[in-house]
This record gives C-alpha cells, sequence and structure tokens, in this order.
C-alpha cells in the first residue's frame, strides 16, 4: 500500500480547540448592532381554513418592528424537489398540521417579539384531520392538498426481473410486515440564523443549515433575488442528521423581516419548535415477501411500502424511492419489485434522516433474513455469505459495486465478537444477532435537474509560502468534513496538516451541494484533491523553469521538495528567501529545499498561486424512471453483531456489547471513520429500544423535549468495537467513501435477531419498549 503522510491517520480534528474551550460561536451566538428578534406565530390546530388574520394589536407593540404574513411574504411554492413544491412561506388559505406557520414578528427583544406574536388574532375553521396515514387513503378522507387526490404526494411502481417467476422456482416463500415509528433528529443545535440585508450589497444568511447552497437557491427563488445577491454561510453548526437539509420557513422569514426592515433579524427555533418542523424520519410500514432456494440462495423480494409523510413532501419524493432501491445489495438479489406510497397526513412533515429511506426497509429485511435462515437450518451469517455480492457485481437495479467489502466486514464481526462460541449456546435471556447494511457514497444527482458540478474548491498559497488556505463551500456539521478535507489538501499538496487553514461553508466560496447522502469525503474530497495537485503543480511548473530540472523529476512531501537525482544545488534560493526575510523566526534550514520557498518563488513568478478542483459523478448506471435515486459513484457496507440480555420477568433489553466493521473504502482519518460508526450505532440503538413521536388525537406532539423523547446516552451505550475495512475504492479520491449513515443500517435488525435469539420472540414494531417485549413474550407463553 501507498506510504502516506496525513491522511489515514488519527489527527485530531481542526475544530477541536474551539469546541472544548468554548470557543465555536454557533448561529445563536451570533449577535449585531440593531439586531432585531423574530418569532413565529404557528397554528395550534392541525387543519382548519384561515378565515381572518388580525394583526393590528401585534403591530401597536412598542418595540415591534415588523408583522408578516401570506398577504407580506407573497405566495411562491417552495421545497426540496421542484416536482413537489407544496410549501409558502406562510399558510394562505389553511392550516395542515399543529405547527404549521401563519405569520411572524420582529422586535427589538424578543420578549416583545413573543408578546406580540401573542396577540396575533387567526380565525380558523376547523377542518376534519386525518392523522392515521391508511385512513387518509380512503374514499371521502379530508383532502389536505387539492393536487392530491386520495393523499397520495407520491407512489414509486418498480420491478427488476420477473419476481412472479421467481416465486414459482423456490423452495421457501414467506411474508412478514414491519413498522417503525416517525423520529426526531435529536440534534444538539436548534435551527438558528441571522439575516442581514444591504440594498447595495444583496442578502447576507448566517444559518445552522447544512445545504448553504441549496438555501441560497431557495432564497433567491422565493424572495425574487439573483443568486448572485444572496450569500449562505455557516457558523458552527451542532449536528443536523438530516432536518437541516433544506431551507425552512425559519431561514425564508428571517430574510424577508431583514429586507423589509432593513436590520438584521435572527429566529431561533425553540425545542418544541424543532419537533413541530420535523423534516425527520418517516414511518414506514413494510410487507416483504421474500423467496428463496433450499440451499438459502436469494431469488426473489417483493416490497410494498406506505410511508407516513405528514403534511407536506419535503425530501419525501427521494424517500419513497430510497425505501425500496437500498434493498438491491448487498446481496445478489436477481428479482425485485417494488410498490411505494407517500401519503399525506395532518401531521408535521417528515423528510430525511440518517440512513435516507433504508432503514426501516433493512431493519425489515435483515430480520426476515434471520427468519429464513431459521427456518431453512442455516447459520445467519453463512447464509448471507452464500448472498454476499463482491466488488465489480452489479445490483437488479443497476447499481454498481465498485469496490464492496461486505464479506471482509461479516467475516471481521464474526471472528471479532466470538460468534461461532455464543450463538446458540447462550444463556436464556442472553442473545446474539447480526445484520449488514448499505448506503450510496453521495447521491449521483443534484435535486434540481442541473449539469452543475456537486463540489467546487479553491486553495490559495499565502504570499510568503508557510500557509496554504482551502475555500471550500463544503458543509461541516460536526461530522468531521473540515478536517479530513485538510488532510486531504495537505496530502495531495505535499504539506504538513498544521500548514493548512480551511474556510468551508460559504457559498462565496463555490458550489457544494452540502452534507447529505454521505457525500462529502467523496465529493467534496475530489473537488479538494484536485485544488491541491493543481496548486501543486504550479509550484513544481515554476521550480521547473528556474532549476532546469523536469516536473516530473521533483515531488514534494511533508512540505519538502524531493529531487529525483542527488546534488541539486538550491543556494541561491535558499540565501535569496532568507535575505528576504531577515529578522523572521524559522529562517529554512536543513538538506531539503522547503515547500515554502518553492512557494514563495512560484508567488514571485507567477502572483498569487491558485488551484482550483470541481467534481461530479460520471455516467452512472440505471435509465429506468427513478434511476436518479440510489445511483452513486460508490456504496459503503457494514455489518454489525450486537449482544443483549432480556430481563425475562420485565421485557427491558440491554445492549452488551457491539462489534461493528465498515467498508469505508480508505480511512482518511480513522478516528473519524470510528467516531461516525459509533455515532451511528448509538442513533439505531435508540430507534430500536426508545425512540418515538407521540401524538394526541388532535395532532399535537405530546412529547416535544429532550426529556420526553428518550434518546441513548453514554449510560445505554455498550462497548463498541469498532472494525475500519478498507476496499480502496476507485471512484473515491484516496479510495476514500462514506461512512456517516451507512453504518446505522445494521443495527437494528441486528438487535431485533440478538432479541429474538434471547427470547425466541419475533419483534415487528418498533421500539423494542419492555412493555412491547413483555407483551410479545406473554402471548408466546400463552400459545
Amino acid at each position: 500500500m501507498k506510504e502516506y503522510s496525513v491522511i489515514n491517520t488519527r489527527l485530531p480534528r481542526v475544530d477541536a480547540r474551539d469546541k472544548v474551550t468554548g470557543a465555536a460561536r454557533y448561529a445563536d451566538d451570533l449577535s449585531m448592532t440593531g439586531m432585531l428578534y423574530g418569532v413565529l406565530l404557528q397554528s395550534p390546530v392541525a387543519h382548519a381554513r384561515i378565515k381572518k388574520i388580525d394583526t393590528s394589536k401585534a403591530k401597536r407593540v412598542p418595540g415591534v418592528k415588523d408583522v408578516v404574513t401570506a398577504r407580506e411574504a407573497g405566495t411562491v411554492k417552495f421545497g426540496v424537489s421542484p416536482a413537489r413544491y407544496d410549501e409558502t412561506i406562510f399558510c394562505v388559505d389553511k392550516v395542515r398540521y399543529v405547527g404549521d406557520e401563519v405569520a411572524a414578528v420582529a422586535a427589538e427583544d424578543l420578549e416583545t417579539a413573543m408578546e406580540a406574536a401573542a396577540l396575533i388574532e387567526v380565525e380558523y375553521e376547523e377542518l376534519p384531520l386525518v392523522l392515521d396515514p391508511f385512513e387518509a387513503i380512503r374514499e371521502g378522507a379530508p383532502a389536505i392538498h387539492e393536487d392530491y387526490p386520495n393523499n397520495i404526494g407520491a407512489e414509486v411502481h418498480q420491478e427488476f426481473g420477473n419476481t412472479e417467476e421467481a416465486f414459482k422456482e423456490c423452495d421457501y416463500i414467506r411474508t412478514d410486515k414491519f413498522v417503525n415509528k416517525k423520529q426526531d433528529g435529536a440534534f444538539l443545535e436548534p435551527q438558528a440564523c441571522l439575516a442581514v440585508y444591504d440594498p447595495g450589497d444583496g442578502l447576507t444568511l448566517h444559518s445552522s443549515t447544512q445545504v448553504p447552497h441549496y438555501v441560497q437557491r431557495t432564497l433567491a427563488m422565493v424572495l425574487g433575488l439573483p443568486v448572485g445577491k444572496v450569500r449562505v454561510t455557516q457558523p458552527y453548526v451542532g449536528g443536523g442528521f438530516g432536518p437541516k437539509a433544506s431551507a425552512s420557513t425559519l431561514e425564508l422569514t428571517a430574510c424577508l423581516m431583514a429586507m423589509r426592515t432593513g436590520k438584521p433579524v435572527k429566529m431561533t427555533f425553540t425545542r418544541e419548535q424543532v419537533f413541530l418542523h420535523s423534516r425527520a424520519r418517516h414511518q414506514f410500514f413494510h410487507e416483504l415477501t421474500t423467496g428463496v432456494k433450499k440451499d438459502g440462495t436469494l431469488m426473489a423480494l417483493k416490497n410494498t411500502c406506505y410511508l407516513d409523510g405528514g403534511a407536506y413532501s419535503s425530501f419525501g419524493i427521494a424517500t419513497v424511492y430510497y425505501a425500496g432501491s437500498l434493498l438491491g445489495a448487498p446481496y445478489k438479489l436477481p428479482n425485485m419489485k417494488y410498490d411505494g406510497y407517500r401519503i399525506y397526513t395532518n401531521k408535521p412533515a417528515n423528510g430525511a434522516q440518517r440512513g435516507h429511506g433504508g432503514v426501516a426497509a433493512r431493519a425489515a429485511w435483515e430480520q426476515q433474513l434471520d427468519m429464513i435462515a431459521q427456518e431453512l437450518g442455516m447459520d445467519p451469517i453463512e447464509m448471507r455469505l452464500r448472498n454476499i455480492m463482491q466488488r465489480g457485481d452489479v445490483t437488479c437495479n443497476d447499481f454498481n459495486m465498485s469496490s464492496l467489502g461486505m464479506k471482509e466486514c461479516l467475516d471481521a464481526v464474526r471472528d471479532g465478537s466470538g460468534w461461532e462460541r455464543k450463538k446458540g449456546k447462550l444463556q436464556r435471556g442472553k442473545g446474539i444477532g447480526v445484520a449488514c447494511g448499505f448506503f450510496v457514497s453521495g447521491a449521483g444527482f443534484p435535486i434540481y435537474r442541473s449539469e452543475t458540478f456537486h463540489s467546487t474548491a479553491m486553495i490559495k498559497l499565502s504570499e510568503d509560502g508557510g500557509t496554504v488556505n482551502v475555500y471550500t463551500p463544503a458543509a461541516e456539521i460536526g461530522q468531521g468534513s473540515d478536517t479530513v478535507l485538510t488532510q486531504m489538501a495537505a496530502e495531495a499538496l505535499g504539506v504538513r496538516y498544521g500548514d493548512v487553514k480551511i474556510a468551508s461553508g460559504d457559498t462565496d466560496f463555490g458550489v457544494d451541494l452540502g452534507a447529505y447522502s454521505s457525500r462529502q469525503t467523496l465529493m467534496s474530497g475530489h473537488a479538494v484533491k484536485q485544488a491541491a495537485e493543481d496548486a501543486k503543480r504550479q509550484v513544481l511548473e515554476v521550480l521547473s523553469e528556474r532549476m532546469d530540472i523536469p516536473v516530473d523529476e521533483m515531488d514534494i512531501k511533508d512540505g519538502l521538495v524531493l529531487f529525483k537525482r542527488d546534488g541539486v544545488d538550491f543556494s541561491v534560493i535558499r540565501t535569496g528567501y532568507v535575505k528576504e526575510h531577515r529578522g523572521w523566526a524559522d529562517p529554512p534550514t536543513g538538506d531539503h529545499l522547503t515547500f515554502v520557498e518553492a512557494a514563495r518563488m512560484a508567488y514571485l513568478s507567477r502572483g498569487t498561486i491558485v488551484g482550483t478542483g470541481a467534481y461530479k459523478p460520471g455516467e452512472l448506471g440505471g435509465k429506468y424512471k427513478g434511476a436518479a435515486v440510489g445511483t452513486s459513484p460508490a456504496y459503503g457496507c457494514s455489518a454489525q453483531v450486537v449482544e443483549v440480555t432480556v430481563d425475562m420477568e420485565t421485557g427491558q433489553v440491554t445492549v452488551d456489547r457491539m462489534t461493528d466493521a465498515h467498508d469505508c473504502g480508505f480511512a482518511i482519518n480513522r478516528t473519524n471513520v470510528e467516531g461516525q460508526m459509533q455515532g451511528s450505532l448509538s442513533m439505531g440503538l435508540g430507534e430500536a429500544l426508545f425512540e418515538e413521536i407521540k401524538f394526541d388525537a388532535g395532532g399535537r406532539v405530546a412529547n416535544p423535549t429532550l426529556g420526553e423523547y428518550r434518546i441513548p446516552t453514554c449510560l445505554d451505550m455498550p462497548n463498541v468495537e469498532t472494525i475500519i475495512i478498507e476496499s480502496n475504492e476507485p471512484n473515491g479520491p484516496f479510495g476514500a467513501k462514506e461512512v456517516g449513515e451507512g453504518a446505522i443500517m445494521p443495527t437494528i435488525p441486528a438487535i431485533l435477531n440478538a432479541v429474538c435469539d434471547a427470547t425466541g420472540v419475533r419483534i415487528s414494531e418498533l421500539p423494542i419498549t419492555s412493555e412491547r417485549l413483555f407483551n410479545a413474550m406473554k402471548a408466546k407463553k400463552q400459545k
């Protein structure tokens, strides 16, 4: 393997100091002279016609500077996919869920804004509401959007191969149902933003977004501004996990009121508003029918899924595709049929969340595979290995496995967990389970139809040659992208990690589609690597001209220029540099010409050295309708073994140990890779055991706090053994691909399978609460 100096190491994160010292500034920390505070007025009812809005009392409150409704905001529709724009900044004629935005106030302080918002009088004519997706599609159900009959916002029908013919050849077929619960992203930092408008310079929005580029485009479209007059920047962001991956009414309203008042406007969600805005995990209702040969060979899968979408489309048109398409791997499955329906209900809109669209489907199928293995008398790992895909395989829906360490992952967790010593040999109440996962390394296409580059980057060398400045519009949301991009820049350019400074998350730096679909290591990484190589080429070209040495006889590594020939005399360059920088603290010394000296010479010859990079995927597989969702330049995969203890008297589940192996192609920062794996396991554990947003009969969220909505803490997390598998992805920079989302895929089914191993009971509805498991065990005893 090629030796690297900066990547494939455990270097500390570039943002570590700011975060541990409290110096990091998040959107809600920002403040400006004359700043106003904005507050939203949201609907208290789930479905109603708006008969009248009276803002007169609010406007009379001293300190109020602006009050806006749909009258002032206009009716330009927006959303995520242009094919399903169904939102306006404020409700025009009716509200569709508890929390739908009706009006907003900007005032000199937050208390005044809240007081004034409470004085806005809205007369509602309540309409019948529908919270159950199966009730919503019944004939005669209340229509949530007039344009979508039976409240079906999107439906997908795909078939690859011939499932019915394949089922005729199967020795064993079974059908199972599975349902999860609507979730919250539960990121630490509620959405916040600060908008500033100058008639000359245009609009600047500082936001906790995951996607500055898409927010920039939405602001321009809805507010009627040229894109070039809209700038979106990110301060530090306290997590996203998907719900921050689109423009929100919060951002649009702050910008609207900043434009109207000429003053900066800051707005921040409360935690309850985070739950109301939602855009997190859908509730999925899967029915899976799988057929196999008696030796365990997979023959066909039929998957029908209904998604509770909530009141608006958000990412839903992509979600309904992902819920089917991602089951095409990591197994050799020749025939697959999928029918998916995303349904509007009077709840907060659902969107993308870690493992977008695929988590519930994976949980359902991986549990069903264990049931099939049990029926066939096979070891669950043996059955998976019998069907596993490898590098070069192509799924029935045309996903190309340009690299795939799936077998290596399964081997690693089997050996690392002691599977063969434990499976079938544990005492009552103890269980062990396995599952596999699979996910994209970036979406193959932008959300809007475009030939745009997915990522661009620029690297500028300082005039003294001592600092490499990376400018990337990529979105650092806490996942560590700034760190891995800094490492890639240093490695590609041949300098030390500490010599690179990175600035990110600013649309003025170029185009990057943002932090979603596990895309930034591969896509933003390509752009940064190209930019570094471009800057390096320019430095070496100048050296070649000055020293009469061919470029291919030189290299830069660890901040030093390396010559293939001996006895190169660079004393003139060094003497010139030292004289020019007389009195500086660290004159170059030693037997090698330094990068600093070479970069200075390049500057003196050509002016500022700027390297640029731009990336978009090449041609991807799939020409069928919907192929744009799921195609990716690369795919990550993972396997997990989970061990549990179940209290047989109460049904309480304790996860004792997790062994996780993930194929990330090539680890740029090994600590970051492990951190992403551990984070995924934590979120998966929460979804399996605790997490559920509950609603009352009126559509109100019943548990809108992190005290009532349980997520795992460190006390719930067991020992986790993380095993990095490196398959050297040919389409990734330095061979790297995703780890951000794919690692969550096996967690839920591995827990489900372990619980069954411990109790003999299968759970088909999440979360596995003590009550649910206790009742299931009790029912089994009574049979």
